[in-house]
């Protein structure tokens, strides 16, 4: 009981914290041993900001891509508490409420096209998904990507991707590149957003691929992630 009260108390901080309302609950009852540890399992409801609301489907010739801030960090975090691990830098987990940073950003460049948050898979497998759903192709430039410096050194002793880990307080958005500067400007000036970046565009190579630009200007497909997720989050 003591564990479920401080669950509830910090669930109850992060939705005063987020501005939303917590309306409705149930729980479960399992079997012993089928779950002997707390499960939570939310669902938020909200309005749509802007008409047409932004869709994986509507990325578009002329779209650059864009990333809140730092990839990799929440993956990194998770696995590295889980295993025990520690490295030279300490890792922290970017988890976040990003509805407020959302709706700064929509209130002023309305015609974002695609929103998501790279979760599962990372960016790299998140973009493929795009480009699959908007049948366009996408090209990373790997030297604009932000990575902490601390998860790219864990990444590198583990053999693991940034892209391809969970991030759980960052976004990205695909949009016009007309539109780019002032939704950087936006995302920029907000601490949630502070190393947002423009890191990729929409071409019509490639349909429904995602392909990375190297340092070196050589090119390579960044498939969907493949097997089990590392760590395992969701």
């Amino acid at each position: 009981m003591a564990v479920l009260e401080r669950i509830v108390a910090s669930m109850g901080r992060a939705a005063r914290n987020a501005g939303v309302r917590v309306v409705a609950g149930d729980t479960k009852v399992v079997p012993h041993g089928a779950a002997d540890k707390i499960f939570i399992n939310t669902t938020g409801i909200g309005n749509l900001l802007v008409d047409p609301a932004p869709s994986g489907s509507r990325a578009a010739l002329g779209d650059v891509v864009l990333v809140s801030g730092t990839m990799g960090d929440h993956g990194l975090t998770i696995l590295s508490t889980r295993e025990g691990l520690s490295f030279e830098a300490p890792v922290q987990s970017d988890s976040a409420a990003l509805c407020g940073l959302v709706e700064k950003l929509l209130a002023v460049v309305p015609e974002v096209h695609v929103l998501r948050d790279p979760t599962r898979g990372g960016l790299a497998t998140t973009l493929n998904e795009i480009a699959g759903q908007s049948q366009v192709g996408v090209e990373l430039t790997e030297a604009a990507i932000p990575v902490d410096p601390a998860v790219a050194g864990g990444c590198a002793v583990l053999g693991l991707d940034p892209l391809y880990l969970a991030n759980e307080g960052k976004f990205l958005c695909v949009l016009p590149e007309g539109r780019a500067e002032a939704a950087l400007a936006v995302l920029r000036a907000d601490p949630l957003g502070a190393r947002a970046a423009l890191v990729g565009r929409v071409t019509d190579e490639h349909p429904g691929k995602v392909a990375l630009v190297t340092p070196l200007g050589g090119k390579r497909l960044l498939g969907m992630l493949e097997g089990e997720q590392l760590p395992r989050i969701c």
